[in-house]
């Protein structure tokens, strides 16, 4: 797919790398551009994608649901984020306990470490790293887009599985699996 343009602002770049908040303000503001919204394309079977120019050197995707899909549980690795629902509705599952980064395959959870949010269009959120989350377009009918930023650009995701309060590392994927 193409590549869009992001909502411009002068070309010089920033000082710093962009912060959570900045890349908030970021997809707050690609998410109420209609016109962008409208143009991507949507399937019925499987979410679609175009990537974006993010702020500062960020990689930031514009995403359509369709009805009934997510992304399973997975974290963004060392890269801080933000999203935003831009139409339909997004609900997000996420712990609020901090992950080790590396040297394990299974761990039970603790309780009262997860966390649900309910996103209509026009909320969003931002997030550290190793935040661990599933994003979730429960709707039997209408898809849902959003648009999504992180920096520094993705070097990894890792997916997991999850069954009661145990949380399995199944896959490590880097940014060649995406092509």
């Amino acid at each position: 797919m193409s590549v869009f343009p992001a909502a411009s602002s002068p070309a010089t770049p920033p000082a710093a790398s962009p912060t959570q908040a900045d890349l908030l303000a970021f997809v707050r503001r690609i998410a109420a551009d209609d016109e962008l919204i409208a143009s991507l394309p949507l399937d019925p079977e499987g979410r679609t994608w175009v990537r974006l120019d993010g702020p500062g050197g960020s990689e930031a995707w514009l995403i359509g649901w369709p009805p009934g899909t997510g992304t399973g549980w997975h974290d963004h690795a060392e890269s801080v984020g933000a999203f935003m629902t831009a139409s339909g509705e997004l609900k997000e599952n996420s712990l609020t306990a901090r992950l080790p980064a590396d040297g394990w395959k299974a761990l039970e959870l603790a309780d009262g470490v997860d966390r649900e949010r309910r996103l209509p269009a026009g909320q969003g959120r931002a997030f550290g790293r190793h935040h661990v989350h599933e994003v979730l377009n429960e709707s039997p009918d209408r898809h849902a887009v959003s648009v999504h930023a992180y920096h520094p650009p993705l070097p990894l995701i890792r997916r997991y599985s999850r069954s009661g309060r145990m949380l399995r590392l199944e896959q490590v994927e880097r940014p060649e699996d995406w092509q």
